[in-house]
């Protein structure tokens, strides 16, 4: 991994070794937490899935496109955000649109209860 990481990125990143139900595998993540935060290489992150049946107040629809790099309908899963090492971090895909990240944020806030 080179550059920098920033916020609003879609990332290809390595989730394994987990736990239970945390989410595995190498897959699309988009960078939440803010540019300027912590001292240590951190990022806090959301992982993308593919949609289920029922979509959950904490899923975020997030279509195609080039500029995300992503090359199917996916979901933003707010109930699964880490924080993960720079070492995890593999390709960068894209980036999602403000609104798109207002929405992820706001999916952080219903998993979390922030008001």
């Amino acid at each position: 991994m080179s550059g920098l990481i920033r916020r609003g990125e879609v990332w290809r990143v390595c989730l394994d070794p987990t736990v239970g139900d945390e989410m595995q595998k190498t897959r699309p993540c988009v960078v939440i937490s803010a540019d300027g935060v912590g001292r240590l290489r951190l990022k806090t992150i959301v992982p993308i899935t593919a949609p289920a049946k029922e979509q959950a107040l904490w899923h975020v629809p997030i279509s195609p496109h080039s500029s995300n790099g992503l090359g199917k309908p996916s979901v933003a899963d707010a109930l699964q955000i880490r924080s993960l090492s720079h070492n995890r971090f593999v390709t960068k895909l894209g980036r999602l649109t403000a609104q798109q990240m207002d929405d992820v944020a706001a999916a952080v806030a219903i998993v979390l209860e922030i008001r």
